[in-house]
C-alpha cells in the first residue's frame, strides 16, 4: 500500500489524548490473546522492530518498494498522529509490537486512506480484520464514511482482509493495483461477519485451554494437603494423554514425577499450567510462563477478587498480563477444568472423581460448589463432554463456553450453574444462538440475595425481571433448583425433544397414575386421550411393554410417563428391560418413575462403548411431580425451537427524525436528563404513530372548560397529582362530562389543587398498561401487562427483551396470567390483539431507535373489539410519560473486544 511519506514534519505539540475505549484486549483466530491500543511516540523502538523482523515481501506489499527501515521522518510521522484524520493502532504480544494499522483521511472528504503492516510470524492470525474492524470503529466516531486502500494484485491475502469483511468494496484494477473503496458503515452483514469470526476465535482459545498436548502444575506438592498434590494426583489417575511437569523448587520428583525448580526450566513446550501458589507468587509465575509461550493458565489459587479491593487489583494485573502475553486464564479461585475426551483425559481440576464420557458441556462458577456438582451428575449417570469452573471469573466466563459448545460436535446439551452475568447482552445473543440446536439450561442463584462479594468485580447485578425476560428471549431452559438442573439435563441428554404437550401416563398404580395425571394438568401440558392407562399391580413385563408401545404408537401422543412400583423388587430387571427396549426405538421421549431412582439405573440404561448411558435410556425421577416438572420445561424449550424466529416489521406512519429532533434537543438544554413535558411526550409518540387520544391540560375550571369544548363532548377529566392520576377509586379521574357545567362540578370534585388533564372520552374497552424499561446492563425491556390495583399488586407483568419480532410481539401479549380477561373472559367481545401487537411493535421500534429513552410508560391503553370503534381506532392511548437522559446499555455494537479486566 503506498504511502505518503514526504509531508512536512507537525508540530511536537501532544494531541489530545485518544478515547480510552479505543485500548482493548482481542482474540486472534487461532485463539491467543493480543493487545490493541492507539499508537504514542513511544512506538518509535518498537515500530523499528517490526520493520527489522518483517520480510522483504512483508515490507514490499506494504510500502511497494524495498523499503529496508524508515526515515525519521516517517517514524516520527508514524507514531505522532492526531487521533481524528489521522488514526493509528497497534497490536502487542508480550510486550513486542507485532502489527500496526492506520487510516488518514483524504484532505476535505470523509474518507480515509487505510493501510497495515502485519509481522511475518504473526500473519494468518486474522489480526488484520482485527484492526479493519477497530479502524473502522474510529473513523465512524470522527465522521469517515469510506475507506479507501490500494493493495497490490500479488498480495492476495490482504486483498482477502478487505474483501471478507462484510462491507461491500468497489473494485478497480489498474498497473497491477486494486483500488478498493467501501462504506464503513455497521451493516447487518458487516455486524454478522464479525460476529462468526468472534465465534470462531473464542471457540479456538477455549479449546486451547480444554485439549492441551502437555500441562505443568506450578506448586505440585508431596504434601497430600496441598492444592498441587491434589491437582497432580488427579491428572495422573485420570490418565492424561501427555507429559506432566510438576514445578516445584523444593522437590525433585513429586509422586514419581520428575520435578523442575521453575516453568523456563521445563526443556520442552508447555502447553497449559494449572496454578496453585499463593496468590503473591502468582504475578512471577505469569511472567514465567510468557517466556515459556505457555498457551494457557487454570489458576486454583486464591486471594484476588474474593478477598477485597487489594484482591481485585491483583486479578487485574493478573489478567492484564496474561492476555498480553496470548494467555486466556481460567479462574482465579476456581475448581479447575475437565475435559473426558479419550484422546485428551484431562483432569485439571480439585474433583477426585469425574463422570464419564457423554454429551453434555457443563459450566459452573462456583470452585467450592463445583465438586458437588460433578459429584451429583456422576451419581445421576450424566456423562459429560467438558467442564470449566470459572471461579472468580476474571477471564474466561459462560459467554466464552457458550462459544465453544455451540460447534463442539462432542456436545449436544449445556447447563450452566451462574451466579452473575459479565456481559447479559452477549451471554443472550449467544444462548439464542446454541439453542436452536443445543439445548441451554441454566440455574440462576442469587435471586433474592444478590451475588457474592467476590464476583462483584466482574459482574452486574440484573434485576429479576430482566433475567426472566432475557432468558424467555434466548430459549434458555431456567431452573429454579440444582435438582431441577439435573432432572432436565439427563432428560435432554438421553431422551428425543417432544413434537407437542399431549402426555400419555402408562403404569401399574391407579393412584399414582392420578398423581402424575395432575402434574400433567398443573405444569400447562395436556393429557392424551386415554391417559393414564392402568396394567394393574399384578401386570407383567408384556403387559408393560405392550402398553409403552401402544402410547408411543398413538399419533395422539406427543411423550411419555411410565410409573413402577413393582410389589416384588425381583421383577424390577424384566419391567425395566422392557421400557428400555420400547425407548430404545422410540421417537418420542419417555420419562419414568421407576423403584423411585434418580438419574438412569441400571435396569433402564442403554450403554455406549464406553459403558456409558446413551441416547435412548430412560431417565428416572424419585417422584412423578419431578418427572413431569422436567417434560414440561423440555416441551416448552421444544416450542420455542420449533417456533419461527419471526422478523421486525416494517412499520407504517414513523417518523424517527422528528423522534430524535426533540430528545436530542431536550438533552442539549438538559445533558443529564428529565421526563418530557406532556408536550414533548405526545410529539415523540406521535412521530411513531402511538394513537393517543387528544387532551389538553387545565388549570382552573375554566380553562378545563374552554379546553373540553375545544376537544369536543364527552371528555374527561384527570388529576395530575401523581396519587391521584389513573385512580378512578380515589376521585382522581371523573368520565363522562356532557357539558360545561358537568366540567365545572368535576373539577371543583376532583382533590387537590393541581392542574387537571381534559381529555376525550375514550369508548368502553380493557384497560392495558405498556411501557419500557431500561436495564443499564442489559438494555431495553418492553413491558405488558392488564391495568388495575389487583395486577399491580400481583405483579402480572410480561417482559421481552429488544428487538421485538412479530412472534415476540404476538407472545407478550399472551403471556400474562389475566390474558383471558382479552380473550372472551365470560362471554365478553375479544378484543383487537393485532392492535396490541402493532402498539407493542411501535413501542419497541421507538425504544431501539431512540436509546436516550430511558423509561416509557403509556398507561392506561384502552383497547376494544376489533372493529372500528372510536373515530376508526380499536386502541387508544390515553396516558403516558416518557424520561430521556444519556443511553446505558442500548448501544450500538462496537469491533471485537474481550471483557475489561476488572
Amino acid at each position: 500500500m503506498t504511502e505518503q511519506t514526504t509531508t512536512a514534519r507537525p508540530s511536537a505539540d501532544p494531541p489530545p489524548p485518544p478515547p480510552a475505549h479505543w485500548e482493548a484486549d482481542v482474540i486472534a483466530a487461532d485463539g491467543g490473546t493480543v493487545h490493541l491500543r492507539p499508537i504514542s511516540p513511544e512506538d518509535a523502538d518498537g515500530l523499528v522492530g517490526l520493520m527489522e523482523r518483517s520480510s522483504d515481501q512483508t515490507r514490499y506489499y506494504r510500502f511497494f518498494g524495498p523499503m529496508k527501515k524508515l526515515s525519521d521522518r516517517d517514524l516520527f510521522r508514524f507514531t505522532h498522529v492526531d487521533h481524528v484524520d489521522r488514526v493509528a493502532f497497534v497490536l502487542l504480544l508480550g510486550g513486542e509490537l507485532i502489527g500496526v494499522g492506520r487510516y488518514d483521511r483524504l484532505p476535505h472528504t470523509d474518507e480515509a486512506e487505510v493501510a497495515f503492516l502485519i509481522e511475518d510470524a504473526h500473519q494468518g492470525r486474522g489480526l488484520g480484520s482485527v484492526l479493519l474492524e477497530h479502524l473502522a470503529a474510529a473513523g465512524r466516531e470522527r465522521g469517515i464514511a469510506r475507506f479507501v486502500a490500494e493493495v497490490l494484485a500479488q498480495n492476495a491475502r490482504m486483498v482477502r482482509v478487505f474483501l471478507d469483511a462484510g462491507y461491500e468494496p468497489r473494485r478497480e484494477y489498474e498497473d497491477g493495483v486494486i483500488h478498493l473503496t467501501f462504506p464503513i458503515a455497521q451493516t447487518e452483514t458487516a455486524l454478522a461477519v464479525a460476529y462468526e469470526r468472534e465465534q470462531r476465535s473464542e471457540s479456538r482459545s477455549i479449546a486451547r485451554l480444554l485439549t492441551p498436548s502437555s500441562v505443568a502444575v506450578v506448586g505440585a506438592s508431596n504434601d497430600e494437603g496441598k492444592l498441587g498434590n491434589v491437582l497432580l494426583r488427579n491428572l495422573l489417575e485420570y490418565g492424561f494423554d501427555g507429559p506432566l511437569y510438576p514445578v516445584n523448587p523444593g522437590a525433585r520428583h513429586v509422586r514419581g514425577v520428575p520435578a523442575y525448580a521453575d516453568v523456563e526450566a521445563i526443556p520442552d513446550d508447555v502447553d497449559l499450567a494449572v496454578v496453585a501458589v499463593p496468590a503473591d507468587q502468582v504475578a512471577a509465575v505469569v511472567e514465567s510462563c510468557r517466556r515459556k509461550r505457555v498457551r494457557g493458565l487454570v489458576v486454583v489459587s486464591g486471594g484476588f477478587g474474593e478477598a477485597g479491593d487489594q484482591g481485585r487489583a491483583a486479578q487485574r494485573d493478573l489478567v492484564r498480563a496474561a492476555r498480553a502475553s496470548g494467555m486466556r486464564v481460567v479462574g482465579p479461585n476456581c475448581l479447575g477444568i475437565v475435559n473426558t475426551d479419550s484422546a485428551v483425559r484431562l483432569n485439571a481440576s480439585l474433583a477426585p472423581a469425574v463422570p464419564g464420557r457423554g454429551r453434555v458441556g457443563f459450566f459452573a462458577q462456583s470452585g467450592a460448589l463445583g465438586v458437588a456438582l460433578l459429584e451429583r451428575a456422576r451419581a445421576r449417570g450424566i456423562g459429560l463432554s467438558t467442564f470449566v469452573s470459572a471461579g472468580n471469573r476474571a477471564d474466561v466466563s459462560g459467554n466464552d463456553l457458550l462459544q465453544f459448545w455451540a460447534t463442539d460436535p462432542a456436545t449436544e446439551v449445556v447447563l450452566l450453574h451462574l451466579e452473575s452475568f459479565g456481559n447479559p447482552r452477549k451471554f443472550a445473543r449467544l444462548a439464542r444462538r446454541v439453542g436452536r440446536n443445543k439445548p441451554v439450561v441454566a440455574v440462576k442463584s442469587g435471586r433474592h440475595v444478590g451475588m457474592a462479594p467476590g464476583l462483584a468485580g466482574t459482574s452486574v447485578q440484573v434485576p429479576e425481571q430482566s433475567v426472566a425476560a432475557l432468558f424467555a428471549s434466548a430459549g434458555v431452559i431456567r431452573v429454579e433448583t440444582v435438582a431441577q438442573l439435573f432432572d432436565v439435563g439427563t432428560l435432554l441428554a438421553h431422551q428425543p425433544l417432544p413434537e407437542g404437550n399431549r402426555v400419555a401416563v402408562v403404569g401399574n398404580s391407579t393412584a399414582l397414575g392420578v398423581l402424575v395425571a395432575d402434574s400433567v394438568l398443573e405444569q400447562g401440558l395436556e393429557l392424551a386421550a386415554d391417559a393414564p392407562v392402568d396394567i394393574g399391580i399384578a401386570g407383567g413385563p408384556d403387559a408393560f411393554r405392550a402398553a409403552l408401545q401402544a402410547a408411543v404408537d398413538d399419533d395422539g401422543v406427543d411423550s411419555v410417563v411410565a410409573v413402577y412400583l413393582p410389589p416384588q423388587i425381583k421383577g424390577a430387571e424384566a419391567m425395566g428391560r422392557a421400557l428400555r427396549e420400547v425407548s430404545k426405538g422410540s421417537a418420542k421421549p419417555i420419562v419414568a418413575t421407576f423403584l423411585s431412582s434418580e438419574g438412569i439405573p441400571s435396569e433402564l440404561a442403554v450403554l455406549d462403548e464406553a459403558g456409558m448411558p446413551a441416547r435412548g435410556s430412560v431417565p428416572s425421577f424419585s417422584t412423578p411431580e419431578r418427572a413431569v416438572i422436567a417434560l414440561a420445561k423440555v416441551s416448552e424449550y421444544a416450542r420455542w425451537r420449533r417456533r419461527p424466529i419471526g422478523r421486525v416489521p416494517e412499520l407504517a406512519d414513523v417518523d424517527e427524525a422528528a423522534g430524535r429532533a426533540i430528545v436530542q434537543k431536550v438533552l442539549a438544554e438538559n445533558p443529564a436528563g428529565r421526563d418530557l413535558t406532556d408536550d414533548e411526550a405526545l410529539a415523540v409518540l406521535g412521530a411513531y404513530g402511538v394513537p393517543v387520544l387528544r387532551s389538553k391540560r387545565a388549570a382552573t375550571a375554566e380553562e378545563a372548560v374552554a379546553a373540553a369544548e375545544e376537544i369536543g363532548y364527552p371528555v374527561v377529566l384527570k388529576s395530575t397529582a401523581p396519587w391521584l392520576r389513573d385512580r378512578t377509586d380515589l376521585g382522581g379521574i371523573r368520565l363522562d362530562l356532557k357539558d360545561a357545567d358537568a366540567v365545572r362540578a368535576a373539577h371543583a370534585a376532583i382533590p387537590a389543587g393541581d392542574p387537571v388533564i381534559v381529555q376525550e372520552l375514550a369508548a368502553p374497552g380493557v384497560a392495558t398498561v405498556v411501557g419500557v424499561v431500561d436495564d443499564p446492563s442489559f438494555g431495553a425491556l418492553v413491558s405488558f401487562g392488564l391495568g388495575g390495583v389487583a395486577t399491580d399488586l400481583l405483579g402480572d407483568r410480561a417482559y421481552r427483551a429488544l428487538p421485538l419480532t412479530d412472534l415476540d410481539a404476538a407472545e407478550l401479549v399472551r403471556s400474562p396470567r389475566a390474558f383471558p380477561l382479552l380473550d372472551g373472559y365470560r362471554g365478553t367481545e375479544p378484543v383487537d390483539l393485532a392492535a396490541l401487537e402493532d402498539l407493542l411493535l411501535r413501542v419497541a421500534r421507538l425504544a431501539d431507535d431512540l436509546p436516550e429513552v430511558l423509561a416509557l410508560g403509556l398507561e392506561p391503553v384502552i383497547v376494544g373489539p376489533p372493529k372500528p370503534w372510536h373515530g376508526g381506532r380499536s386502541l387508544v392511548v390515553a396516558g403516558g410519560g416518557l424520561t430521556v437522559g444519556p443511553p446505558t446499555g442500548r448501544v450500538e455494537p462496537g469491533p471485537r473486544r474481550m471483557r475489561n479486566p476488572v
